[in-house]
């Protein structure tokens, strides 16, 4: 199917989406969408990029019913950036309609939501911590809800969020839809989902690698002591308008933006030790293209949604062939152009070709050459 009407969705649904400019649905909204309008459970394994979020946005929202008070819909989220993300496209759905959407994470104020929630919300947007505080107090109740989505399940599992999420759903009486989206369909992954789903139709686009089309993506060679001058190279030579650079731990970030804040480009960090006002107001300037680079771990980027990002740059190396496809897909959205460039050490070597072989896609290979009598300005001796 290659429209929106031909999904069985409402109009006052296709007009809103016409109005943001989408006009045709991506693989895995054409599978999803038909199945939830008629009611059933989903499991669905949808890599980053490919639209997702309205795959279940846009039937839940026609399943709602306006003569029901209280939250009808639930949707879980790993991370407060990915919750942050999701609230922007419901609420974009939502906008001036009868439907209210409310986030509840932590870091901001609880008392703030708890009058929201007093006044009446449909859609609930929410982590697991800070949605269990409001289940506790009394400030939420559940007892209407007919639809739950459980979003990048896998990442809920490997944040610990198991115990969390087998309490909320424990205590749901809503026997409707249970939606279950995850980048991967390993077995926890479907443990987790089959333990609250009734009969679930697994989906999973036909081509895996459909984000990745899009994106030119070169590998360079260097070592641990030339990497960061291989980077700087890399990104001097590109320019991009907006480029993401992914680290593997937040002292690597740390360290990073300081150096390369030092050589004059302009760019922010994010990582889970910032406040979340810190992570709002710089994902804010990035979105607005205040900065031109985010400097960030793979958790604290997890949902992150840019219009305009055209560069990727994997500083260090992903552990895992889902990962690197989680990075890259953060560029070349929709069908739009995008570069990604990894630096790869000797230790790398290993799952680079895991990620060839995952990924199905011809690298352009290059190798760092350090300039004769080049100064190193910034690498420092570990202690």
């Amino acid at each position: 199917m290659n429209s929106f009407e031909q999904l069985g969705l409402d109009a006052w649904l296709i007009d809103r989406l016409a109005k943001n400019f989408i006009k045709t649905p991506t693989d895995i909204q054409t599978l999803s969408i038909p199945l939830i309008v008629e009611g059933h459970d989903v499991l669905g394994k949808a890599p980053t990029g490919t639209g997702k979020t309205l795959a279940f946005l846009l039937p839940i929202f026609q399943r709602l019913d306006e003569q029901v008070k209280g939250v009808q819909v639930l949707i879980l989220s790993p991370t407060r950036e990915l919750a942050i993300q999701i609230t922007e496209q419901a609420q974009m759905l939502a906008d001036q309609t009868w439907i209210k959407v409310l986030p509840i994470y932590g870091g901001v104020d609880s008392q703030n939501q708890q009058k929201k929630l007093s006044h009446g919300v449909t859609v609930v947007v929410a982590t697991p911590g800070r949605l269990m505080d409001h289940l506790r107090q009394g400030t939420l109740k559940l007892d209407k809800v007919k639809t739950v989505v459980i979003d990048e399940a896998d990442q809920m599992l490997l944040m610990g969020f198991k115990n969390e999420v087998t309490f909320i759903m424990s205590g749901l009486q809503s026997k409707g839809p249970v939606l279950c989206f995850s980048a991967t369909l390993e077995s926890d992954v479907k443990k987790l989902a089959y333990r609250w789903m009734n009969d679930p139709q697994v989906i999973n686009t036909e081509n895996p690698n459909e984000a990745l089309e899009a994106i030119e993506q070169r590998i360079v060679f260097t070592s641990d002591r030339w990497k960061t001058e291989a980077l700087i190279e890399s990104m001097e030579n590109t320019n991009p308008y907006l480029g993401m650079i992914f680290c593997r731990t937040i002292r690597r970030v740390d360290k990073l933006e300081e150096q390369l804040i030092q050589r004059g480009f302009d760019c922010q960090k994010l990582h889970g030790d910032l406040s979340q006002n810190v992570r709002q107001r710089v994902m804010k300037a990035f979105k607005d293209g205040k900065f031109q680079y985010l400097v960030t771990t793979d958790v604290a980027a997890r949902g992150i949604d840019v219009t305009g990002i055209t560069h990727i740059y994997n500083f260090d190396f992903p552990d895992a062939p889902e990962g690197y496809v989680h990075r890259i897909g953060r560029t070349g959205r929709m069908g739009k152009d995008g570069i990604a460039i990894s630096l790869v050490t000797p230790k790398d070597m290993l799952m680079l070709s895991e990620v060839e072989k995952a990924v199905a896609v011809k690298f352009e290979k290059s190798t760092f050459e350090r300039p004769e009598g080049f100064v190193d300005r910034t690498h420092r001796k570990e202690e």
